[in-house]
């Protein structure tokens, strides 16, 4: 049996990393990322939390507010030509932060993608799936549908929203292996790409365009 992780505590912001968190994140060639939404449609639902986590597990929290259409130490780090950063289905956080924040993400390396392309002997390729077979480990899911808009978070949503970073830069690096074994790393590079271009798409909502 695995021994249970210890918790991580981010360090809250409103409306933007610190300048001193931005620099700690510099020093650093891997970011960890996620969003939470209050809904998966970008023209109707809030962007409401970005969480980050680098390779020393310096784990924070930005609570983006109503109506907010900048971030500029965020927009710096994400568009940093040598920070990866690395995601879980990035398409969904890349539309958002585009829409919400006009920041266009670069270099992304998304671990759903990777898993697709590397792990093609299951058709599980959920961050949950993927915890528990490379780490087995258990990771709760239950506050991911909850507020995520309201002023003040839980002690249980900060706990999943760390959660929900805390794996990915090792998660990266083996499916980066993974990808080197099964010949497909460079077709994975041009799928991390590409996925601007995607999003774009996805925002003037032309989402069959490679279809007949």
């Amino acid at each position: 049996m695995s021994q249970k992780q210890s918790i991580i505590r981010p360090t809250v912001f409103q409306a933007d990393l610190s300048d001193e968190m931005k620099a700690i994140y510099e020093n650093d060639d891997h970011l960890a990322v996620d969003c939470e939404m209050m809904g998966l449609n970008p023209r109707r639902d809030r962007l409401c939390v970005i969480q980050f986590m680098d390779s020393k597990n310096n784990a924070s929290l930005v609570q983006i507010l109503l109506d907010q259409t900048s971030a500029p130490n965020i927009k710096a780090l994400f568009e940093n030509p040598k920070i990866t950063k690395i995601f879980h289905f990035a398409r969904m956080d890349l539309t958002f932060l585009t829409a919400k924040l006009g920041i266009r993400v670069n270099p992304v390396f998304c671990t759903k993608i990777a898993s697709k392309l590397a792990r093609t002997y299951t058709d599980r390729h959920g961050l949950k799936e993927l915890v528990k077979e490379f780490f087995d480990e258990n990771m709760d899911k239950q506050k991911q549908s909850s507020d995520w808009g309201k002023k003040v978070l839980t002690k249980e949503q900060l706990e999943y929203a760390t959660g929900d970073v805390r794996y990915l830069i090792s998660l990266k690096h083996t499916l980066h292996e993974m990808l080197i074994r099964e010949g497909r790393l460079e077709f994975a590079e041009k799928c991390f790409g590409f996925l601007n271009t995607f999003v774009e798409l996805d925002l003037i909502e032309m989402k069959d365009i490679f279809e007949h």
